[in-house]
C-alpha cells in the first residue's frame, strides 16, 4: 500500500508531526473516532473510491490528475489540506498509538507545519498555469538561469571558442585575434560606409548613355569598392583592439565584456599592440591607394577619436556618448567621399570640394543619420546593464542622469524624420524612401517614447534596443533600393530608349549649361559664314 506522506496529525503543543501510512489511516471503523469515520465514508462516496473487503483501494492517477495526491508528500495532499484548514488544533482527534509497522516518523517545527499548510491552501486556490509560471520563475531564480539581458557579444563567443581549442592550434589564435576586432560592430561600420558609397548620385552622363551604364548600381568601379571595404574593416579592427587594450581590468567587472580575449589571457598585450599597429597600417594603406587621401585622413581620425579620446573619456564624463556618436557618423562620410573622388574632374578633387561643397550635402545627411541613431541604440543598451556600468566606473547617462538618458534617446529619434526627408529633398533617393523611412522612424520614435514614459521599465528599454537594431538596416537598404536614377536604366532596357537630339547631347557632353547653349545658338544664327566652335571641336 502506497503511504500517504501528506497525511499529518499533530501530537500536541510540541508541534510534532507523525506521517501515517494509508494502512494505519484506513484501519477498521472501530478504531477510528466516529467523526473521522463519517467524514471518510462520505469522502469516499464523493470521490468515487471503491471499497475492497473493508480496505479502500486508492487510484493514484485519479488523485494526481486532480491535485489531491502529490508524491512529494508536502503539497496538494487531500488529507493534509483537510487537517491544515482546521480552525482549532485542539479539536483534532488525539493521536492514535503508533503501530509497530509505521514506516516513517518526522519531527518538525511549528513554522514548517504552518508553511506546509499555507502551501497546501495555495495549491488548491491557484490556477494551474499560474502555478507552473510561479514554479518556473522560482527555479530560474534559484538556479541563476534567467534570460540574458542582451544577446551575447560576438567577441565573447569567439573567446569561448578559442579557449576550448588546443593551445597549439592555429584556429585558437585566429579566433582570439578575430575576437579583438568586435566582428559585429566592424561589420555594421562597413555596411554604413558601403551604403553611403552606393547612394552617391549616378553621373548624369552614365544615366543618359545606355551603352555606358544601362543598369547603374554603384557610382564607380568595383575595384574602388573592394579597396574601401577592406580598408575600412582593417581600420575598425585597429580601433577596436586599441579600445580593448585600455580596458581589460574594467572589462573584467562586466558580464558583457568579461570574456574578451585580453581579459581571459588568450592574447598578450604585446600581441594586441602589434595587431593594432599592423591592421592600422594595412587599412590606411589600402584606403590611400584605392580611394583618395581625404578618405584616408577621415579613417585615421576615426581610429584616434575612438581609441584615444572616446575610450579614456568613458571614465571621466558623460560627453563620451557624443564623441562616440561622432565616431559612428564618420564612416558614411568616408563612403561618400570615396565615390566623389572617383567621379571628380581634374583640379576639383581637393578635400574642401569633397567635404564642403554643395555636392557633399548627401554625405553629411547620411553621417547625421548615424550620429542620431547612436543615442536611442546605446542609451537603451546601457540602461539594461546600468548597474554594471556603475560598478565598473564608466560614467554613462543611464545611471548618472536616467531622466536625461531617456530624453536624449527620444530627442534624437525624432531627429531621424527631418534627416530622412532631407535625403529626398536634395535628390539622393526617390519618393519610395519617404514611405519606408517614415514607417521605420515611426517605430523607433514610438519605442523611444515608451522608453521615456516608463523610464526604461516594463520592457521599454529592450523594445527600443531591438527597434534600433532593425531601423538602421531598413534605412540604409531602403536608400540603396530607392536611389534616384537607379531604375531609369531598367525601364529604358525594358521599354526601349527614346531618341534624343544630337545637338543637345553634344552640348551636354561638352558640359555647356542651358544659358551657354542658347548664347551659342544665337551666335550661330547671327554668323552665317562661320561654324559654331562647339560643333567644330566635336
Amino acid at each position: 500500500m502506497l503511504p500517504l506522506r501528506s497525511a499529518k496529525w499533530r501530537l500536541g503543543p510540541s508541534s510534532q508531526e507523525v506521517l501515517m501510512c494509508s494502512r494505519c489511516l484506513l484501519q477498521s471503523r472501530s478504531q477510528l473516532p466516529a467523526a473521522t469515520r463519517s467524514f471518510w465514508s462520505s469522502s469516499q462516496r464523493r470521490m468515487g473510491v471503491a471499497a475492497n473487503q473493508g480496505n479502500s483501494v486508492f487510484n493514484k492517477t485519479y488523485f494526481s490528475a486532480n491535485r489531491l495526491y502529490d508524491a512529494t508528500g508536502l503539497r496538494g495532499g487531500f488529507i493534509s489540506s483537510f487537517i491544515s484548514t482546521a480552525s482549532d488544533p485542539s479539536s483534532s482527534p488525539k493521536s492514535p498509538t503508533r503501530p509497530s509497522h509505521a514506516p516513517n516518523e518526522t519531527v518538525g517545527s511549528s513554522e514548517t507545519t504552518s508553511a506546509n499548510a499555507t502551501a497546501a491552501d495555495e495549491s488548491h486556490t491557484e490556477l494551474p498555469h499560474r502555478r507552473r509560471k510561479r514554479l518556473k520563475a522560482l527555479a530560474e531564480q534559484e538556479n541563476g538561469a534567467a534570460e540574458p539581458v542582451i544577446p551575447l557579444d560576438a567577441s565573447a563567443q569567439l573567446s569561448k571558442l578559442s579557449s576550448s581549442l588546443p593551445q597549439t592550434s592555429i584556429r585558437r589564435k585566429l579566433a582570439a585575434f578575430l575576437a579583438l576586432t568586435k566582428p559585429r560592430l566592424s561589420f555594421l561600420i562597413v555596411l554604413t560606409t558601403t551604403s553611403a558609397y552606393g547612394m552617391y548620385p549616378i553621373s548624369s552622363l552614365l544615366a543618359l548613355d545606355p551603352s555606358i551604364a544601362p543598369l547603374p548600381t554603384l557610382s564607380t568601379s568595383t575595384l574602388t569598392f573592394i579597396y574601401l571595404t577592406a580598408g575600412t574593416f582593417l581600420s575598425c579592427c585597429s580601433a577596436n583592439t586599441i579600445n580593448m587594450m585600455f580596458e581589460p581590468k574594467y572589462d573584467a567587472l562586466m558580464s558583457r565584456t568579461r570574456n574578451r580575449p585580453l581579459v581571459r589571457g588568450l592574447v598578450s598585450t604585446r600581441g594586441a599592440l602589434l595587431f593594432a599597429i599592423g591592421t592600422a597600417v594595412a587599412g590606411l594603406g589600402l584606403l590611400y591607394i584605392g580611394t583618395n587621401p581625404t578618405v584616408t585622413a577621415l579613417s585615421a581620425a576615426n581610429i584616434f577619436l575612438y581609441g584615444f579620446v572616446y575610450t579614456p573619456l568613458k571614465r571621466i564624463s558623460v560627453i563620451n556618448t557624443w564623441i562616440g556618436a561622432i565616431v559612428g557618423g564618420i564612416p558614411p562620410l568616408m563612403g561618400w567621399v570615396a565615390a566623389a573622388g572617383q567621379t571628380a574632374t581634374t583640379g576639383h578633387d581637393t578635400w574642401r570640394d569633397m567635404l564642403l561643397s554643395e555636392d557633399s550635402i548627401g554625405g553629411w545627411l547620411l553621417a547625421g543619420i548615424l550620429f542620431a541613431w547612436q543615442f536611442p541604440h546605446f542609451n537603451a543598451l546601457s540602461h539594461l546593464i546600468r548597474d554594471e556600468y556603475k560598478a565598473a566606473g564608466y560614467r554613462m547617462l543611464c545611471w548618472v542622469n536616467p531622466a536625461m538618458n531617456a530624453r536624449v534617446a527620444l530627442r534624437y529619434s525624432v531627429l531621424m524624420f527631418p534627416i530622412s526627408i532631407g535625403l529626398w529633398w536634395v535628390g539622393i533617393v526617390g519618393q519610395g524612401f519617404l514611405v519606408g523611412s517614415t514607417i521605420a522612424n515611426g517605430w523607433l520614435v514610438r519605442e523611444a517614447y515608451r522608453f521615456w514614459q516608463h523610464q526604461g521599465a516594463q520592457g521599454s528599454a529592450r523594445g527600443l534596443f531591438w527597434a534600433s537594431i532593425w531601423q538602421l538596416p531598413i534605412l540604409l537598404v531602403g536608400g540603396l533600393v530607392t536611389k534616384k536614377g537607379l531604375w531609369d536604366g531598367l525601364w529604358r532596357k525594358i521599354f526601349g530608349y527614346p531618341e534624343e537630339d544630337e545637338d543637345d547631347y553634344l552640348y551636354y557632353v561638352d558640359g555647356e549649361g542651358e544659358e551657354e547653349a542658347e548664347v551659342s545658338q544665337r551666335e550661330t544664327v547671327g554668323t552665317s559664314t562661320k561654324q559654331s566652335p562647339l560643333l567644330t571641336t566635336t
